[in-house]
């Protein structure tokens, strides 16, 4: 009996999470200490508009009517989430999320690489190059990339008018597929710099002496490169993707400036400011942005799940 039960107490007792170092214990208190005061401010800033919202969303109220106001409890959401218009913009916000976010990491992995492995004098200026489209503001970028491909004032079909496809008469932001196509040609340019310096920190974390062991036992650049290199920083891959996955899901500039939702490209974030702003719908508005927060937060929580990023075993502690 006693032989039987044996490799079940040794199983429970191997399945036990080791206990917390004090190494561990002091650096949880120390972030905390650090993040706290932000958190809270953060948590006040944000808690109230987030309320505010809700609570508006809960009536039936149009702000050219205010003596109107009828609290309707859920029937905002019932007529937002049972609206064709809804789910088209939550399609195509989808569709330039994961396009853009897929050529970001790809991309910003790849000049995170250069960086990386760049002489110690080209580092600064690499980084400084880089870093120029994501210093300009967003409103600016997504003007210029507007001219720049408008069909009066524009010079790509001037100069790329040798490519297939491309004439002197190609009207940009006449369909669906082509203004797509710049408003995720512009967020890529934009934004790929983010991604390449969160990648390059990640980089930076791991340790050269598990490339020297695996290029000693002959593993070639992609087995490194998959068994050393990208396991080491996946914390830094989840924050990398989560943000800017996040950033572009509440994407409203580009399409403001260069489609104003024209052509079916109506995303989520443009359709809360056209029932708000444009409509005055202020209750369906306010219930369009509530839907948009919990959207946010459920891409949060998968990624969370998805990734099992623990910064505590990833340096070997509890």
């Amino acid at each position: 009996m006693s032989v039987t039960e044996a490799p079940d107490s040794v199983g429970s007792a191997a399945a036990q999470p080791a206990p917390a170092t004090d190494r561990a214990r002091a650096e949880r208190r120390l972030g905390w200490y650090l993040a706290g005061p932000a958190f809270v401010v953060m948590l006040l800033v944000t808690a109230y508009p987030i309320a505010q919202a809700f609570y508006e969303s809960l009536f039936k109220f149009r702000l050219t009517d205010p003596d109107a106001r009828e609290f309707n409890w859920l029937n905002n959401y019932l007529v937002v989430l049972s609206d064709g218009v809804w789910w088209q913009a939550v399609g195509v916000t989808v569709l330039i999320t994961v396009i853009t976010v897929a050529i970001e990491a790809i991309l910003g992995f790849a000049l995170a690489l250069v960086m990386h492995r760049a002489l110690t004098t080209l580092r600064p200026i690499l980084r400084t190059a880089i870093l120029v489209p994501y210093a300009i503001i967003t409103v600016v970028s997504a003007f210029a990339w507007f001219y720049a491909f408008d069909i009066n004032s524009g010079f790509v079909n001037s100069w790329f008018g040798w490519l297939p496809g491309i004439s002197e008469n190609t009207n940009w932001f006449g369909e669906f597929g082509t203004s797509v196509t710049v408003i995720i040609a512009s967020e890529i340019w934009k934004t790929t710099p983010f991604i390449s310096l969160l990648l390059l920190a990640g980089l930076a974390q791991v340790p050269e002496e598990l490339q020297e062991a695996a290029k000693v036992d002959g593993a070639t650049w992609w087995q490194r490169m998959y068994k050393v290199t990208i396991p080491n920083m996946k914390a830094a891959i989840m924050v990398a993707l989560l943000f800017r996955t996040l950033d572009a899901f509440r994407i409203f500039d580009n399409v403001f400036i260069m489609t104003q939702g024209a052509n079916d490209t109506e995303v989520v974030s443009f359709l809360a400011y056209r029932q708000t702003i444009s409509r005055l719908e202020i209750g369906l508005g306010s219930a369009v942005s509530v839907l948009l927060f919990l959207c946010v937060v459920l891409i949060s929580f998968l990624f969370i799940k998805l990734f099992k990023v623990d910064l505590a075993s990833a340096r070997g502690e509890r």
